[in-house]
């Protein structure tokens, strides 16, 4: 497709299968990831994983949590080494992951999936640089698990998600045309701010249901904010963004958006098919790039307006839009 805003073509493909085998592609051929895994120790993701490795059903059915959760997350491991085999050099992979809560043989405990995803990182040799805590609050008056006022026996309530941030070594290197597609994919400097916080308060998660019957009752997805954000922050345009669990499409979308080519998995042939999946949005792309940019441009005079009235100085003026902006970059 051509982004109407850019004048850039970007390529988009998906191949339905285990992302554990990504054959189709190159090595050092991918520039970001963008995904959001099956969260080990969710029940609603056991049958996937059990199918991957059936001695996890027999770990759970023992009431050995943590073997179970494990064995889990070397089954996700072993897509984060083939992630790494198409990973350019200097690229970054951006994972959303929740731990999990769960009783198991009456225990009570928390699953660290962060931790386990970090450990494999660092194994391979990976920059973990600071991460972002998704705050995902809600108010539902049952969000307390356990004994109510009673010490000792509630439980801290679990309203975060993490966004992991890796970079593979050694850091990319840039001529003088990488160093204009930078230039032209730069943002906002109030949008700096915001998203390069360690937390992020300002988004709520999304309805998960689906409406296409065969296949799953929740969509899993994150709102399309997240990926836009993060393929804004860490890549250049015409880059090329990889998600290994592409679900309903949502990181195709951000790609779409701003200017960047995409690749995607997922192992569930009724989901991408299905009228949640990529055939939802395709119809309305341009229309939703439109919008969405034309927000960023409302939100920014809004922000120079605000900072004018407050009597601070606005030293430069964007060349292409000709409003304030903030910085000369």
């Amino acid at each position: 497709m051509i982004n109407l805003l850019s004048g850039i073509k970007t390529k988009h493909r998906i191949t339905i299968g285990n992302a554990n085998n990504m054959n189709r592609l190159f090595d050092a051929s991918i520039d970001l990831v963008v995904t959001s895994p099956p969260y080990p120790m969710i029940e609603m993701w056991d049958d996937l994983f059990i199918s991957m490795n059936s001695k996890i059903s027999s770990e759970l059915k023992s009431g050995n949590g943590g073997k179970a959760h494990k064995l889990m997350n070397a089954e996700l491991d072993k897509i984060w080494h083939e992630v790494d085999r198409v990973m350019k050099p200097g690229g970054f992979v951006c994972i959303n992951i929740g731990d999990a809560t769960r009783s198991v043989n009456k225990e009570f405990r928390l699953y660290s999936n962060h931790t386990a995803i970090v450990r494999c990182f660092e194994d391979m040799n990976y920059d973990v640089l600071p991460m972002i805590i998704w705050r995902k609050q809600t108010n539902k008056p049952n969000k307390f698990m356990g004994s109510g006022m009673l010490p000792g026996g509630a439980y801290v309530t679990l309203e975060h998600e993490y966004i992991l941030i890796f970079r593979k070594l050694p850091k990319r290197k840039l001529n003088n045309s990488d160093k204009q597609i930078r230039r032209s994919s730069s943002f906002f400097w109030e949008e700096r701010n915001k998203w390069f916080s360690d937390i992020w308060f300002d988004l709520k998660g999304i309805s998960q249901i689906l409406k296409t019957k065969n296949t799953r009752s929740r969509s899993a997805a994150y709102p399309l904010e997240i990926p836009y954000r993060l393929i804004n922050m860490y890549s250049f345009q015409g880059d090329t963004v990889l998600d290994p669990f592409l679900g309903t499409g949502t990181t195709t979308k951000a790609a779409m958006i701003t200017a960047r080519n995409s690749v995607g998995y997922e192992i569930d042939y009724t989901l991408v098919k299905s009228n949640d999946g990529i055939h939802s949005f395709l119809e309305t792309i341009q229309e939703d790039t439109q919008k969405i940019v034309e927000n960023r441009i409302e939100l920014h005079n809004k922000f120079i307006h605000e900072r004018i009235i407050s009597g601070k100085e606005i030293k430069h003026i964007s060349t292409h839009y000709k409003f304030p902006v903030v910085t000369s970059q």
